[in-house]
């Protein structure tokens, strides 16, 4: 069959999201299309390439020799094509997800990126966790978020790739009447006997109620039992309000109404935050957006380990 003497870049948009995702459903989720098109698509490409693309099973979706061979030069084009489409202005926003409002690292680099790349449209979202976001970000809903990568499950990690940015020190979230409260920083073993909140239950967040688990293991804290599930800051603190038990948190929370906020030390614990997106992810400002989290992670020593810090083993190892 005679080379075809053009490609619609809709195709190759077909081929590129099951090639990463090796699975048509969720290729179809992330491109908002019906799986029967998407499929046809994809035979469409087969046809006019006259070539085999993928195996597939019951079970499974695999590349071909051929779909390997054709995987970098889909990248290369569709990269051209965003970026020939951003220099007249028609390129779709960069969608990062802040996690919440108050997430300091994070906004500090999406607002660094946007003075990196002025021409382009980088969009603020808030998914409230690294885990849900994890499930916009493999279906092509977000681009981009912010989390303890290492808290993930391992079968989201294999699907995502990261950056890390910075060891956020953590912190605690006392009522003002807490024994604790006037203390300038609190250690580790004074907590021993309370009942820490830390998002138990909620499905978006269990990568911080794991980090939690580890810090407090063998040190006599309980992590509180699940809360109903608050959706926005003002229900948060007035479900906080009611439960009254201290809140682990990081140095940059947000001021709590009735709350003080107080360092953790003996040992500094930190929270491992990387830039987390969908592997293959192209856009023309998402160098823009892993420039600014590098620029930021050594002007401001973000990653300087602390001293006395404590960071869980399985996240030092996942880097």
């Amino acid at each position: 069959m005679p080379a075809p003497s053009h490609l619609d870049p809709r195709l190759l948009r077909a081929f590129l999201a099951v090639a990463e995702e090796l699975h048509f459903t969720r290729a179809a989720i992330r491109l908002y299309v019906a799986q029967q098109a998407l499929s046809r698509d994809v035979r469409r490409l087969e046809r006019e390439l006259g070539a085999e693309l993928f195996v597939r099973s019951t079970r499974q979706v695999t590349l071909t020799a051929d779909g390997e061979r054709l995987l970098p030069y889909a990248r290369r084009v569709l990269e051209a094509q965003d970026e020939l489409l951003g220099a007249f202005g028609q390129t779709r926003p960069l969608l990062v997800d802040l996690n919440y409002r108050g997430a300091v690292t994070a906004r500090r680099v999406l607002h660094r990126a946007r003075e990196l790349a002025p021409e382009h449209e980088l969009m603020a979202r808030y998914e409230s966790g690294l885990t849900g976001a994890a499930e916009e970000l493999l279906a092509g809903r977000l681009d981009a978020s912010f989390g303890r990568y290492a808290g993930l499950d391992p079968v989201l990690r294999g699907r995502l790739e990261h950056q890390l940015v910075r060891y956020e020190p953590m912190a605690v979230v006392l009522p003002q009447d807490h024994r604790l409260a006037a203390l300038e920083a609190v250690p580790l073993a004074a907590l021993a006997g309370e009942t820490v909140y830390a998002g138990a239950g909620n499905p978006r967040t269990p990568e911080w109620t794991d980090l939690a688990r580890l810090l407090f293991e063998g040190r006599g804290i309980e992590i509180a039992p699940p809360a109903p599930l608050a959706v926005g800051e003002e229900e948060f603190e007035r479900i906080m309000s009611k439960m009254r038990n201290p809140i682990l948190a990081v140095v940059d929370f947000p001021a709590m109404p009735g709350r003080v906020l107080r360092p953790l030390i003996d040992p500094v614990p930190a929270s491992p935050v990387s830039l987390v997106w969908r592997k293959g992810l192209t856009h023309p400002a998402f160098d823009a957006l892993r420039r600014a989290a590098r620029e930021l992670s050594v002007g401001e020593g973000w990653l300087r380990w602390p001293a006395g810090g404590w960071v869980p083993a399985v996240d030092a190892e996942t880097g």
